[in-house]
């Protein structure tokens, strides 16, 4: 089963490298049919496929959430990041990646110097790259944040 470590009340670290193919069993279909859909569905809404690479896991996960933060363990600048979000009234799914999984980020816009030298943390709006905090927080005190949060649908006003 893959990785899911819950590292706070609003974060998951989640280990995207996929995971040998299980050995064949001769239990019964309906037992492996209930031990595949249990294998596949991890809690707070993350799906894993086990064939999937771990750059089209996180092209998913970018997908399938309106604003998400790629990041490091005990990352100062997440933790910054999800408090600025907060205020605005935005809890954004927060996945905390190893280093190889680093790698594996799309990479941020190219005005986003910092970001471009250390990828994470990232965050993503709308599957769209917004970058790093400097990004972020430049983003919002042009006044453009929250017009996109509306846009993309992560807040309502």
């Amino acid at each position: 089963m893959q990785s899911l470590r819950s590292c706070s009340s609003d974060a998951v670290q989640l280990d995207l490298t996929p995971l040998p193919p299980p050995p064949p069993s001769s239990s019964s279909s309906s037992n492996t049919t209930a031990n595949n859909a249990m294998s596949s569905t991890i809690s707070a809404g993350l799906s894993i496929d086990e064939e999937e690479s771990t750059e089209t896991r996180i092209s998913r996960l970018i997908s399938e959430h309106p604003v998400i933060i790629f990041s490091r363990s005990s990352c100062c600048m997440c933790h910054v990041m999800k408090k600025l979000l907060a205020t605005i009234g935005v809890h954004p799914t927060v996945i905390e990646l190893d280093d190889h999984e680093i790698a594996s980020l799309p990479s941020p816009p190219a005005h986003d110097s910092l970001s471009a030298r250390n990828p994470a943390p990232a965050v993503f709006i709308g599957g769209t790259c917004v970058g790093g905090l400097e990004s972020l927080v430049a983003l919002h005190l042009s006044g453009h944040l929250v017009p996109k949060l509306v846009e993309v649908g992560a807040l309502w006003v």
